[in-house]
């Protein structure tokens, strides 16, 4: 039985299969042991009888003396042996040998005994049984040694009664045909009950894949657990977690082509309507270039950022990521947008210390990109720019701190919101919805908090946007801190 056809076996064949094999199996082995009993029961009751005929025989035994010689005699006449014959099916055959290994009497072709006694044997006796053949049959043999004694003296008789096997064979077939007759009436029995229970026990899961079978194109509502048993239970919860994360991905795709739609119609109708003004010649050429050329850079960061959102969804489900050190992220990203911060001339102070979190490259390094860009695009020119990372036993923390107005509360209600920015010229609106879907993904936290001028009571210096991360379970690294 390879694994390719235990494979393709259903539930119910498995059941089945592995209830019935041992069943099998063991019945065979007991018919076998039962069959071996009944012919040692039947030997045992046979034997008796042997040795009932050799007693019989010794009994009859006589002794002549002439003179110094001493003759052993028997009597017995094979006539006398017919009580002791159970049918005619077998034969009878005895030997009768004197003090000095003589034949007194019998089949005088009977082979002689050569065994010993057994030291306990079952009878009050000097009696032993063992298998032999005659005239090219099997026979079964008892050997009495019989005591005889005299007015001078004593001697021991060997007394042989050999029994042909027909009658024993024909009661161990018997026997064997009954037992199996037996016991393949229970197999039946047994295999008539597995099916039955294995039927039933199988049947919530052929009702089960009729339900999903069933189910209209697109229904992904939770399956009912009512009624099952309790092994399905996990089986359909986990189907209906299955089930959620695809509607949600459903909605996500649906909500991405809706929202895609509605955002570039904008900038493509713009587009248009400067491409057309160009050719009526109502702009100057290169003023016109130019405001095509900041349309196509708008509709190409709406369109990346989009992607950009489309993409944490995909990696949502994804267990297997990898750990990175956020500090390397955090710094390589500070110097990819160094450009920037020198243009608006920012006082620019990074911190960071080592922190392992399990994540995707690209959604550290996006996640990073997004809220320093914010802080260096919302923060006044000449402003402050501060990044720093720190990290405890269970967490890292990631504050980018600008020197700008903040956020006002109904700003702070709907900023998280796609397309929703607080300043419609400023940008699209996508940033921190991305990086509220990359904390979430990682299992972290996002806030945003107005940072107040100090002694200042209610004045804004600037906003914080802080993101906390878990720490990788592994070794961390050794401790180090950078300054710049």
């Amino acid at each position: 039985m390879n694994g390719t056809w235990w494979a393709r076996r259903s539930l119910r064949d498995r059941l089945m299969l592995g209830i019935l094999l041992p069943v099998v199996a063991v019945i065979v082995l007991n018919t076998w042991l039962l069959y071996r009993q009944a012919l040692r029961a039947a030997d045992t009751a046979y034997d008796r009888t042997l040795l009932a005929t050799a007693k019989s025989i010794g009994d009859l035994l006589e002794v002549n003396t002439e003179g110094a010689q001493v003759h052993l005699k028997s009597t017995l006449l094979y006539s006398a042996l017919e009580p002791f014959e159970a049918d005619n099916r077998s034969r009878l055959y005895y030997k009768v040998t004197g003090f000095d290994g003589e034949t007194v009497s019998g089949f005088e072709a009977l082979p002689a005994w050569h065994g010993r006694l057994p030291q306990k044997g079952p009878y009050a006796a000097l009696v032993d049984f063992y298998d032999d053949s005659y005239q090219g049959a099997p026979v079964r043999v008892a050997v009495l040694l019989q005591p005889v004694a005299w007015a001078s003296g004593q001697g021991m008789a060997t007394i042989q009664v050999a029994e042909t096997l027909e009658l024993r064979q024909t009661l161990a077939r018997s026997l064997l045909v009954d037992t199996l007759w037996r016991q393949a009436a229970l197999v039946v029995l047994i295999g008539a009950v597995v099916v039955f229970v294995v039927q039933r026990a199988t049947r919530p899961v052929r009702e089960l894949s009729q339900t999903l079978s069933s189910r209209a194109e697109g229904d992904l509502a939770p399956l009912s657990a009512q009624g099952l048993p309790r092994e399905l239970e996990p089986l359909v919860s986990a189907t209906n977690h299955l089930m959620g994360r695809l509607d949600h991905l459903l909605d996500h795709q649906k909500r991405f082509v809706r929202d895609a739609s509605h955002q570039l119609r904008t900038p493509l109708a713009v587009l248009k309507t400067q491409v057309q003004s160009a050719r009526r010649g109502d702009l100057d050429p290169l003023v016109a270039l130019a405001e095509i050329g900041d349309t196509v850079d708008r509709a190409t960061v709406l369109a990346n950022q989009m992607l950009a959102l489309a993409k944490v969804e995909q990696i949502r489900p994804q267990a297997d990521t990898p750990a990175l050190d956020w500090a390397e992220v955090v710094r390589a990203v500070a110097l990819d947008l160094s450009a920037l911060i020198a243009e608006r001339r920012l006082d620019f102070d990074i911190e960071t210390q080592p922190a392992r979190v399990r994540s995707h490259e690209w959604a550290l390094r996006e996640l990073s990109r997004n809220l320093i860009h914010n802080a260096i695009k919302h923060g006044p020119e000449g402003g402050r720019l501060g990044i720093r990372l720190v990290a405890d036993r269970h967490h890292a923390a990631l504050t980018v701190s600008d020197s700008g107005p903040g956020l006002t509360p109904e700003q702070r209600a709907r900023l998280f919101q796609p397309f929703a920015a607080g300043d419609p010229r400023s940008g699209s609106g996508l940033g921190l919805a991305i990086c509220r879907e990359i904390v979430q993904t990682l299992g972290g936290q996002i806030e945003l908090e107005n940072r107040l001028a100090p002694g200042s009571g209610s004045q804004v210096a600037g906003l914080d946007a802080t993101v906390r991360l878990p720490l990788d379970a592994g070794p961390p690294p050794a401790e180090r801190q950078s300054r710049a």
